[in-house]
């Protein structure tokens, strides 16, 4: 079983969501129809990062490290240089 830990940007207010889930389209599928309470109102978003864990537990310790100042810090610092992401 794969678990994907993703980052989305909101093109409303610039600010990221990080999530966890075991299908990564479906749940991109759930947030690009507003079917997620979190992101519902900041859409369009757009998949600018995600992992891939085997590990269900090591994929949640991702999730809250990425939640983290941290893990926000570790965020910013790989997407740097990024272009542009995927809209959803």
């Amino acid at each position: 079983m794969k678990y994907y830990i993703y980052v989305l940007n909101s093109k409303r207010d610039n600010n990221n969501y990080v999530g966890f889930t075991e299908n990564l389209n479906e749940r991109l599928n759930q947030h690009r129809e507003g079917k997620v309470t979190s992101t519902k109102y900041r859409r369009p978003l757009e998949l600018v990062y995600y992992e891939v864990s085997f590990d269900k537990e090591d994929a949640l310790h991702r999730e809250r490290y990425l939640k983290t100042t941290y893990g926000r810090r570790y965020i910013k610092n790989r997407l740097k240089n990024q272009i542009q992401g995927i809209e959803i």
